[in-house]
């Protein structure tokens, strides 16, 4: 009887054995290029990203730079002796995006920081060391030996005043940055301390940072050294707390992006408070202390917040001064508006018959911000708010860029704005 059951499970295998290689052949040829395509598709993936890396970091060539001038006397800072000397500063995690502006998370003293190196030559051709010494005449040209301190500040004066505009709190400006470049603190600035300064001044977002250092909104500048400086880590750097890699971004369809956003997005109270802190920033950039600025790339990638939510804007080489959009559209030519762009967002009129771009701002920093809002805000938020939210953006949004207009429209928008959100929220733990 067994022998007859094991006859008949053999008879049965051998059916379904059969059947099997009969169909085996389309099976195997669809999931072997099925797994091609995957190994191809990887592949790619793996290539790019340790092509692009291999260009956009290299902290290690950063270091050596600077310590190579800091050992020469070239350059002076705060963090210099432990960059260089005591290894308290270290290089981890590569952020950059450009080769010509290095961005790493690093640990100084424990604490984790964003170490962003200013070099821009060394990165532009393979480093020599032999050629440094060209460079440094170039990049720590000034002040020059024999500079006086008083010479020195009136140096820096002349050179906030085509960078900001003519404030009176220009004064307290230097006086700040004299202290700063003090980094031994003996009332006195030697000359490696005042190239480092004056070097560091020349890029755009430390000048921003220290403008606005009197705000909560920008991260804080901790030390520096030569033109290398360090400001504390944000936590969140985007507005959705979990920022999405580029080559992932890239490939996904725009729809499935905007639904991860939102899934990681933090509670809407919590968003309607970061979202008060970055209206607080608008208004202190409109006019403030050291003069108007503008943001000239409104992306949520430039945003972030800390663990308190409270706001912080995390790319500052997208801000610009007021004086930096005068001299770019100073006697510049154009056909249409589009030729008036400055950045991404900074966009002026074409006076068509002149040919030349005029200095007004077709849009200002916060019809940009309200437009960048829309979705952020109106998603989730409470049924009962929700259509006078959305009515209050939409009117910020047609908000333009003319003097006639800026100073009553735009103060009361953004007035507004936080009122009704700080009302809505003003009850709740999360206030």
């Amino acid at each position: 009887m067994r022998r007859a059951r094991r006859m008949v499970h053999l008879f049965a295998l051998c059916r379904i054995s059969r059947a099997v290689q009969k169909r085996l052949p389309g099976v195997k040829v669809k999931y072997l290029f099925l797994m091609w395509l995957g190994i191809l598709l990887g592949s790619w993936v793996l290539y790019m990203h340790y092509s692009s890396y291999s260009e956009l970091c290299r902290g290690h060539i950063c270091q050596m730079i600077i310590c190579d001038r800091y050992k020469k006397g070239i350059i002076s800072g705060s963090a210099c002796k432990d960059l260089c000397e005591e290894s308290k500063l270290q290089f981890q995690q590569c952020l950059s995006s450009s080769p010509v502006n290095q961005v790493y998370g690093g640990v100084w003293r424990g604490k984790e920081v964003i170490i962003k190196c200013g070099i821009e030559d060394a990165f532009k051709t393979d480093l020599n060391l032999e050629s440094l010494p060209r460079r440094d005449l170039v990049l720590f040209d000034k002040p020059t030996r024999g500079t006086s301190m008083e010479e020195f500040k009136e140096m820096l004066l002349t050179f906030l005043k085509a960078s900001l505009g003519d404030q009176q709190s220009l004064g307290n400006l230097v006086t700040r940055i004299i202290g700063m470049a003090d980094i031994n603190q003996d009332k006195k600035v030697s000359l490696a301390e005042a190239k480092s300064i004056w070097a560091l001044l020349q890029l755009n977002e430390f000048l921003l940072i220290v403008s606005l250092h009197e705000k909560e909104h920008t991260a804080r500048l901790l030390g520096f050294c030569g033109d290398l400086y360090i400001t504390e880590k944000v936590p969140y750097h985007s507005l959705h707390s979990v920022k999405m890699p580029p080559f992932l971004k890239a490939v996904l369809p725009s729809m499935v992006v905007r639904s991860l956003n939102r899934w990681f997005a933090p509670a809407w109270p919590k968003r309607a408070e970061i979202t008060i802190g970055l209206l607080e920033f608008v208004e202190e950039i409109f006019h403030g202390t050291y003069g108007s600025f503008y943001i000239c790339d409104a992306d949520l990638g430039n945003i972030g917040h800390n663990e308190k939510y409270d706001f912080k804007m995390v790319n500052l080489r997208k801000v610009v001064t007021e004086m930096t959009l005068k001299d770019f559209y100073k006697g510049r030519h154009c056909e249409h508006n589009a030729d008036c762009t400055h950045g991404k967002d900074c966009m002026a009129t074409c006076d068509k018959l002149a040919k030349q771009c005029n200095t007004e701002l077709i849009q200002p920093n916060l019809a940009k911000i309200c437009g960048l809002l829309q979705d952020y805000l109106l998603h989730g938020a409470p049924t009962d708010f929700k259509d006078e939210l959305q009515k209050h953006l939409q009117t910020c949004m047609k908000l333009n860029g003319l003097a006639s207009q800026m100073e009553v429209h735009h103060s009361l928008l953004l007035n507004n704005i936080k009122t009704i959100l700080w009302k809505k929220i003003s009850h709740t733990k999360y206030s």
